[in-house]
């Protein structure tokens, strides 16, 4: 488990706090009831996959519980009314805290891994912030339409030559090039490789060794883990590499088109005229690539899933894609916002497994969560988003059922506030969500008009952890549509009718109440001014 060290800054303890040191009636909490001495609540876990063992605990326990291992408490919460408590900025803040203060030797005090008090962390998210405005986002529009076009070439060869798509593999190839591309001007080659690109393998590498830390004692982790830790040593150098040769190689040019990179190597703070420093640009890359190719991608596949799952869904959701975008060949930005359906889609997907699984909260000054649980400052716990995700009193009874119709405008309204939070939350929620929600939009309905998703009817689901989720092993059998020239000014009648019949279909279902300010249905809430700062570009909590 991490470190524990004191701060003169703030006068806690970084890192790893045990729940007795903030929990005054700890003992009120429910926990499991077979502990086993010395190790805690260890019977029956699975430590490769500590999420879904803990959500079995949420199930068996309640909307509030703790657990034990190595002699360390933990707090986890998923209860709807006491996660709207947590969410209240004047009492409580993010905790940087288990897996995520382990990356820290990875990622500094970059975005994701900054504590609270560094002000490297406002620094960063106030120059940065513009990166992802309206006029910002709309440029990065092309390059992602590029990448997508590199997936569907590379997708066309595996249907051609008869071969089913390994989709998280696929899904991380796309996500890596989009972030690579639109913030760092750089190209990693993912789709002409055989393999993952090495920073993949190293990524991967630095998010499972982060995750095994919380699994063995502390004091005994560099005993027992001496052969991962030099593993994980030699990943990070890898990471460090690519990442100053990234920038040396920018710096040679003299500057790109206004991308991320180039904010962050010249963009002065607007008030103070400070510049974030050479180390600080290597761990907010870092960050940027690492955090925000990984959780997009797990979405995407999650999306995907679902939809080979339910063809109903997918025929929807094409049906829309056809009447939105017509025989437009390459969609324009505006009309990515317009695939309404599509967006309820990956919300729902997001509801049933959030790629960013958790995020944890301190408790600002001394305080009663939700008017029962006693706090002190500096206390915390752990929200598990999947659970909150399925809780009954908000979600009903069918909540493990895959509906988009739970994100239609009026039912988002009519949800309590705080009740769906794949981006976490607060001051620190993700800045590039928008980023996040309108690539994997637009690669959704690019997929849905190109292809027919089949899954392999014996697959059931399996969700890997590191960190971040994924499903694991989905490989989707692909049927090619007709192409667009197929169907275009030009072609039989009959040709242009089976985009006719797509859109007359999706025109006559009954009508719902579309017409709502799309801004009530971001997942993150009303909108606010771009400075938050979670994953930082698609989602794993900042």
């Amino acid at each position: 488990m991490a470190a524990t060290t004191e701060t003169m800054e703030t006068g806690l303890p970084k890192g790893f706090r045990s729940a007795e040191q903030g929990w005054p009636e700890l003992r009120r909490i429910p926990r499991p009831p077979h502990r086993v001495p010395l190790l805690g609540d260890v019977l029956g876990v699975d430590r490769h996959r500590p999420l879904q063992d803990s959500m079995r605990f949420a199930r068996e326990l309640g909307p509030i519980f703790r657990r034990r291992a190595f002699g360390k408490e933990f707090v986890f919460v998923w209860g709807a009314r006491l996660v709207a408590d947590l969410a209240d900025e004047s009492r409580f803040a993010k905790h940087v805290g288990l897996g995520v203060a382990n990356l820290r030797p990875v990622a500094g005090d970059g975005l994701f891994t900054a504590y609270n008090h560094e002000p490297n962390w406002q620094l960063a998210h106030d120059v940065l912030a513009p990166g992802f405005s309206r006029e910002a986002m709309e440029g990065y529009h092309g390059m992602m339409l590029s990448v997508a076009d590199r997936l569907t070439d590379h997708w066309d060869r595996h249907l051609a030559a008869g071969r089913t798509v390994d989709v998280p593999g696929d899904m991380t190839r796309l996500a890596l090039e989009t972030i690579a591309r639109t913030g760092f001007g750089y190209d990693f080659e993912s789709f002409e490789r055989d393999r993952p690109h090495p920073f993949v393998t190293a990524m991967v590498g630095t998010l499972a060794y982060a995750q095994r830390l919380n699994s063995v004692p502390g004091p005994l982790a560099p005993l027992l883990l001496r052969t991962a830790a030099r593993r994980n040593a030699a990943d990070i150098a890898h990471l460090n590499r690519t990442v100053d040769g990234l920038v040396a190689a920018r710096r040679r040019s003299g500057g790109g088109e206004g991308d991320l990179l180039d904010r962050m190597l010249a963009t002065a703070h607007p008030r103070t005229g400070e510049k974030l420093s050479p180390e600080n640009v290597r761990k907010q890359v870092i960050t940027f690539l690492v955090a925000g190719h990984e959780t997009t991608s797990g979405a995407l596949s999650f999306a995907l899933y679902h939809l080979a799952r339910h063809p109903e869904i997918a025929a929807r959701a094409r049906a829309e894609v056809a009447q939105v975008w017509g025989d437009t060949p390459r969609p324009g930005y505006d009309q990515v916002a317009k695939l309404r359906y599509v967006r309820r889609v990956l919300d729902e997907s997001l509801r049933l497994w959030p790629t960013a699984p958790a995020f944890a909260r301190e408790a600002r000054r001394d305080t009663v969560l939700a008017g029962d649980h006693p706090m002190r400052r500096g206390a915390w716990a752990l929200v598990l988003t999947p659970m909150l995700h399925r809780e009954p009193e908000v979600w009903g009874e069918d909540a493990e059922r895959f509906d988009p119709d739970r994100f239609t405008p009026a039912a988002v309204r009519a949800r309590p506030p705080h009740t769906f939070k794949p981006f976490g939350t607060g001051a620190r929620a993700c800045v590039g969500r928008q980023f996040a929600l309108h690539e994997a939009t637009l690669v959704l309905g690019l997929l849905l008009r190109r292809y027919g998703l089949h899954a392999d009817p014996g697959y059931r689901l399996s969700v890997a952890e590191r960190l971040t989720l994924m499903p694991e092993g989905l490989r989707l059998r692909l049927e090619r549509r007709p192409a667009l020239t197929e169907v275009s000014e030009g072609r039989p009648a009959g040709a242009r009718g089976s985009v006719r019949r797509a859109a007359d279909a999706a025109r006559a279902r009954p009508a719902r109440d579309e017409a709502a300010d799309d801004r009530r249905h971001d997942p993150a809430g009303p909108a606010q001014p771009l400075s938050a700062s979670r994953c930082p570009v698609h989602g794993a909590a900042d």
